[in-house]
């Protein structure tokens, strides 16, 4: 048992049953937490997790605050060593954007077992030359 990190794509998904990764995000979810996982996630994707919300109302926040709450999901601040490890992913893949590699760089910084996401344009793990299991649902 390990922890597993999440993007906000997996967040946002399980919260939109209308979302195309609704499903494959609620599976995702339960089978991790049902193997005794504990599950975590970037302060900046968290954020984005917000920002739908936030254009809804209130009501709207407290429902993906209390999912956290519920399952329970930690959020990892960004620090100097996630910024650099970020910063450096970037600059080797062009194709990074920064959010994701501020995702990854987390993930990697907590020492996860495995990183999920609905992201289809992230560099593969090997590509990366990181010992990151990212798994995309």
């Amino acid at each position: 048992m390990g922890v597993i990190h999440l993007d906000a794509g997996v967040v946002i998904g399980l919260l939109d049953a209308n979302n195309a990764h609704h499903t494959s995000a609620r599976v995702a979810l339960e089978q991790v937490m049902g193997d005794g996982h504990g599950l975590a996630m970037a302060a900046s994707a968290f954020a984005e997790c917000l920002v739908g919300p936030y254009r809804r109302g209130l009501a709207s926040v407290g429902v993906v605050v209390g999912l956290f709450d519920r399952l329970p999901i930690g959020v990892v601040p960004l620090d100097r060593d996630i910024a650099a490890s970020a910063a450096r992913l970037r600059a080797q893949h062009a194709g990074l954007r920064l959010p994701d590699a501020l995702v990854i760089a987390t993930a990697i910084s907590g020492g996860a077992v495995q990183l999920l996401t609905t992201d289809r344009k992230w560099p593969s793990s090997k590509q990366m030359k990181v010992k990151l299991n990212i798994t995309e649902i």
